[in-house]
Order: C-alpha cells, then sequence, then structure tokens
C-alpha cells in the first residue's frame, strides 16, 4: 500500500515537473518572440530620420503588423481547436525569422510593411497555440499559467528598447539582422513543446476532465454581455498602452529633450514594469477572484494616468513604473476570465482577444500617429489619460462560481 502510494506521488511529481518545464519554455519561447516584435517599434526614431517618415506612416507600419496578426488570430484558433498542430508553433516563429531579416535589408517604406506583415502572421500563429500549450499544463491554476506564458513577453517586450539602443542604433539598421538568432533559438525551443504536445495532448485532456473548473451558468444574452465588456476593457488597455509603447520616446524627446539613447532606457523602464507587473494578475486571480484583479488592474491605473502629462520627466518615470505594472496585470485575468465563460474554446477565445488586442493595438497607432502630426504629442499623452475610466465597465461583469466537473 505504502509502496503503491510512493509510487504514486513519485509519479505525480515527475507530471508536475514536465508541465512546469513545459510553461517556462513557453514563457521562454514567448520572450524571444516579443523581444523580436519589440525591436520594430523601439527603432521608429532611427527609421522616421532613415526614410524621411511621418507620424502617419509610423502608425501604418504598426497598423499592418497588428491588423495581420489581429485578423488571423482568431482564425488559427478556431481552426486549430479543431485540429489541433502541434508543430505550428515552430512553423509561426520561421515567419517571424523571415520578417525580422527583411527588417534588417528594407531599403525602402513598402518592404518595411511586406516585414512588419510576416511578423504579424508569425504572431498570429504563436499567440493563440501557445495559449492553448499553457491551459493544457495548467492544471486548476490557469490564471497562473496565463502569467507565466505572458510575463515571458512582457519581458521580451521591454528587452526590445535595451537592444535596440545598445546595439542597433549605434550599428544602423542592418544589425538588425542579428537579432534572427533569436528567432533559430524560438524554433528549436518550440520544436521540443510541440513533441510535448504531440505526446501528451490526449493525456491532458483525460486529465483535465475530472479537474475543478469553472462553469459560466449564464444565459447566452449575458455571457455575449460579458465578453462585450472584456473586449472595451482590452480596448481602453490596448489603445493606453499603446499610446506610451510607440510614443513614448517621442514625448520625452520632444518635451524633456532627452536624447534617443535616453529614451529607449526610460522605454524600458516602463516596459519592465509592465513585465513585473504581469506575474501578479495570474496568481491573485486564481486566489482571490479575476473580477476584482480586472477592476484593479484598468481603473486602478487612472489616477495615475491623469497626473503623467502635467509632471516633470523624474515624476513622469516614477509614474510610468505604476502605470506599467498596475496595467499589467489585465490581461492574464481577462482571457481566463473569458475562457471561464465560454468553457471549451480555449484556441478561439485565445485569438478573439490576443486578435482584437492586437488590432486595438494597429488601430491606435495609426489614430495616434495621425492625431500627433494634426496636433502634438503632448496632446495624444493629455487625451488618452482618460482610457482607463473605462475599467467603470467592469461592474457589469458577473461573478464566476468554481464547480466540480461532471
Amino acid at each position: 500500500m505504502s509502496a503503491s502510494t510512493s509510487s504514486m506521488g513519485a509519479s505525480t511529481h515527475h507530471v508536475q515537473e514536465t508541465v512546469t518545464k513545459v510553461l517556462l519554455a513557453l514563457s521562454f519561447s514567448h520572450l524571444l518572440n516579443d523581444t523580436i516584435q519589440a525591436l520594430l517599434p523601439s527603432i521608429y526614431p532611427m527609421l522616421k530620420d532613415s526614410f524621411q517618415l511621418s507620424f502617419t506612416q509610423i502608425g501604418l507600419i504598426t497598423l499592418t503588423y497588428q491588423m495581420t496578426a489581429s485578423l488571423l488570430q482568431p482564425l488559427v484558433g478556431v481552426y486549430t481547436d479543431r485540429r489541433p498542430k502541434p508543430y505550428s508553433l515552430a512553423v509561426g516563429m520561421g515567419f517571424t525569422l523571415v520578417g525580422i531579416v527583411m527588417v534588417a535589408l528594407a531599403p525602402n517604406f513598402h518592404m518595411l510593411l511586406v516585414a512588419s506583415a510576416l511578423v504579424g502572421t508569425g504572431s498570429s500563429v504563436f499567440h493563440p497555440e501557445a495559449s492553448r500549450v499553457a491551459h493544457m499544463a495548467a492544471g486548476q491554476r490557469h490564471g497562473f499559467a496565463q502569467a507565466v506564458f505572458q510575463v515571458g513577453g512582457n519581458f521580451g517586450t521591454s528587452l526590445g528598447p535595451l537592444l535596440a539602443a545598445w546595439f542597433i542604433v549605434p550599428h544602423g539598421q542592418r544589425s538588425i539582422v542579428w537579432f534572427a538568432a533569436l528567432a533559430l533559438l524560438g524554433i528549436f525551443v518550440l520544436a521540443q513543446v510541440g513533441g510535448w504536445y504531440a505526446r501528451h495532448m490526449e493525456r491532458a485532456k483525460k486529465r483535465g476532465t475530472n479537474a475543478a473548473v469553472v462553469k459560466a451558468d449564464l444565459p447566452r444574452g449575458r455571457v455575449a454581455l460579458a465578453i462585450s465588456v472584456l473586449l472595451a476593457l482590452v480596448f481602453s488597455k490596448y489603445f493606453y498602452l499603446v499610446s506610451l509603447t510607440n510614443y513614448y520616446t517621442f514625448y520625452l524627446i520632444h518635451r524633456f529633450g532627452v536624447s534617443v539613447q535616453g529614451s529607449q532606457i526610460y522605454l524600458f523602464v516602463f516596459l519592465f514594469a509592465v513585465a513585473a507587473g504581469t506575474i501578479l494578475g495570474g496568481p491573485l486571480g486564481d486566489r482571490f477572484g479575476r473580477k476584482y484583479v480586472i477592476w484593479f488592474s484598468i481603473l486602478g491605473v487612472a489616477p495615475f494616468s491623469l497626473v503623467l502629462p502635467h509632471v516633470g520627466l523624474v515624476a513622469t518615470v516614477v509614474l510610468s513604473v505604476f502605470i506599467g505594472a498596475i496595467l499589467a496585470s489585465a490581461f492574464s485575468a481577462i482571457l481566463v476570465y473569458a475562457q471561464e465563460l465560454i468553457p471549451g474554446k480555449v484556441g478561439l477565445v485565445a485569438g478573439l482577444f490576443f486578435g482584437f488586442a492586437f488590432g486595438m493595438s494597429g488601430i491606435a497607432a495609426s489614430a495616434l500617429g495621425v492625431l500627433a502630426d494634426h496636433t502634438s504629442i503632448e496632446h495624444v499623452f493629455a487625451l488618452c489619460a482618460y482610457l482607463p475610466l473605462i475599467g467603470i465597465l467592469t461592474v457589469f461583469l458577473p461573478n464566476l462560481r468554481r464547480r466540480a466537473a461532471a
């Protein structure tokens, strides 16, 4: 009896160790993926000078990348819900590889748009499928798993401007080609994850049938309303986030006279705060309820965002840290909450929300670029400061209950 119990305990420990490795591999792959993607907006000041681009054209580069990812991600999610493709993760990173090489070699604005579209295609495959694998490896801690997965991406995003400041800006556009090595490493890691996915897909499904899950038990109308509210919150989060990730460097240069490299360091500080805050949202949602995390992470940013356009450089940097850390906790909570509203559609929900987030980011980048051209970058930041107030819509989200699945 004790030998059997010991054997079962060892087996359980081995399974937990394996899925922990899978989550860490996904997080590391997300770091590589988003580091590469973050290089593009990080070198916008350099590209603007090299190709004599307007803010509108800068916005169009982001729009191309974000809309490609946005339109394809829900389609990838729906397809892989029905026909899982374990090795599609590595294929997605292959698109990113080709895209980043083209960014390094692009001779004109139009080639930059094509390269951006390829990077967006890589994201459209990577995000919904990686989110599905994280869900498989989560057990009952779905918020924690999504947070681990996403924190890698946010750390990667924070590294982009730092690498741009230290390496790309001094050596020029063509030096970006060296970052193709990151994509090659990502392809290797994701091929290993794909192997785990292929071997353990059926076992993970069986293990999930007896787990504790959240059942919405809501009529379709309430579910539709809740999904609409969540999408409005994603709109608020990403429209405001883009004002910082895409135009924060220009804001700092124009208002405070900092150098291009200095602005990249300050952008890194903000993005590092975003990465640090990401890991909090998932576990706190698992413990206290995702609705409370959503309340805090969107509406809680408003006091800081409203003050930011009216303070000096030091206070701006400090406020950006609070904004980044608080705002970052939202997405993992929103995503898992949505998956609980529509159980059994992990790929569809991940594709919808990642796609919508990318789409809003692209539209925001383009719209804010046009607004900056017609007004000023300071006006853009003053206007965007009110976006977190949309977080008040969280009041319309229902409370979900945890029950044992049959």
